[in-house]
């Protein structure tokens, strides 16, 4: 199962649009938020890791 890191953006987003109090827990949250909205952005644009794939070893005998 892979994750949908463009929804998990979007409602960071929103949560950190909710948060607009001048309190410090509002402002800590922000920064929390910050992090990990980037955390998944990067997560969003990498490219994946190319997959190795095993090719079955061929024997001595069929090789000579």
């Amino acid at each position: 199962m892979t994750s949908d890191f463009s929804a998990a953006r979007l409602h960071l987003e929103r949560a950190y649009h909710y948060l607009r109090g001048n309190d410090e827990t509002s402002r800590a949250t922000c920064e929390a938020l910050d992090l990990l909205i980037e955390m998944v952005a990067e997560a969003q644009h990498r490219k994946p890791e190319p997959g190795v794939l095993e090719f079955p070893r061929a024997s001595a005998r069929r090789l000579g």
